[in-house]
């Protein structure tokens, strides 16, 4: 039987498919259409609410973790209410520094940001370190009998952070003003910090104690902007994005 210009006959798939006689694969029937946020209507189950799983962004906890314990530990450093010894800090150094700072670098990983899962596990290592610097139960400031010793040692520790914040500084050119300015900032302060415990210089710990509270408040800046969305807030702040369009 002949057939005309745009005329279809059932193909394949049980007649479920449609070809065209004219050349054009009409293909099957659509049976799922995709909302406006990209993602499949989903009416498998009619009694039940369709929840699209999706993963949130985890950079304003690791910036939260990392912005209140670097406050802490460079209040302490400037030496506020005559405080010099900072083993207070170390609860948060191990709770909110370390174990959530790590956490939300694990998610990172998940959702496939290489850099921000880098950065949140790294500094999440560093506060789980440094804070067995100064619990008892380890020994390690016990292991250092020559007076200086123990913070030459700390110094060198120090040296080596000052270079991973400087590799991460370079690697956030591309991405806002705030993270620039944090990383800059925080190269400042564990550079600081160094000539605090090479020197000794009491001068040098204070000035990376004033430069660790302002990359707290950076830290901080930048959290509070990753929380504030469109979807969730009267205003948004700007971060100076430097992304490529």
């Amino acid at each position: 039987m002949a057939t005309t210009m745009g005329e279809t006959k059932p193909v394949g798939n049980n007649g479920t498919d449609t070809a065209s006689v004219g050349g054009y694969n009409e293909g099957g029937a659509m049976r799922r259409f995709i909302t406006p946020g990209g993602h499949p209507i989903d009416t498998s189950q009619p009694a039940f609410p369709v929840f699209h799983r999706k993963f949130a962004n985890p950079s304003p906890l690791g910036l939260l973790g990392f912005a209140a314990t670097t406050f802490v530990l460079s209040m302490y450093n400037v030496q506020a209410r005559h405080i010099a010894t900072p083993n207070v800090v170390l609860g948060m150094a191990l709770g909110y520094g370390g174990l959530v700072q790590l956490i939300a670098g694990i998610e990172e990983w998940a959702c496939g940001n290489t850099f921000a899962a880098t950065a949140l596990s790294s500094y999440g290592g560093f506060w789980f370190s440094f804070a067995t610097l100064y619990i008892p139960q380890f020994a390690v400031a016990a292991a250092y009998t020559v007076p200086g010793e123990f913070e030459n040692a700390v110094g060198i520790y120090l040296v080596s952070w000052s270079i991973i914040t400087f590799i991460f500084f370079i690697a956030s050119l591309r991405s806002s003003v705030a993270l620039i300015s944090l990383f800059f900032f925080l190269d400042i302060t564990f550079w600081c910090l160094v000539g605090g415990f090479l020197g000794p210089s009491e001068k040098a710990v204070k000035a990376g104690g004033a430069f660790g509270i302002l990359t707290a408040a950076i830290a901080a800046y930048t959290a509070l902007a990753g929380l504030l969305t469109r979807d969730t807030s009267y205003f948004l702040i700007p971060v100076g994005d430097l992304t490529r369009k």
